[in-house]
């Protein structure tokens, strides 16, 4: 059996781990984007920041995606009521600014 270097099998798991890191920035940028896109429809149409509805639909969506995936389904719905509390926080401040 062949020795693993781990330091050299740490770096490469690090790499990973940096890549996955980028890729999750840039795909949370892209959905802020489009919240954005939302929030301004909103405010444009009086429409309240938040859909109460919408959120409750997606956390149980995203908590059974999260089960499947062997995510923590916990951790799943405090990563999206963060994420929440930011759109809603973008969707308020388009509002009043119109």
């Amino acid at each position: 059996m062949t020795a693993i270097d781990p330091q050299a099998e740490l770096a490469r798991l690090r790499a990973s781990i940096d890549n996955i890191d980028a890729a999750l920035i840039f795909m949370l940028a892209e959905r802020f984007r489009c919240t954005q896109q939302v929030g301004v429809l909103k405010a444009e149409h009086a429409m309240p920041p938040s859909d109460p509805n919408r959120e409750e639909q997606q956390t149980a969506r995203l908590r059974a995606l999260a089960e499947e995936a062997h995510l923590d389904p916990e951790f799943a719905e405090k990563w999206f009521n963060f994420v929440v509390a930011e759109v809603i926080r973008h969707h308020t401040e388009a509002a009043e600014s119109r």
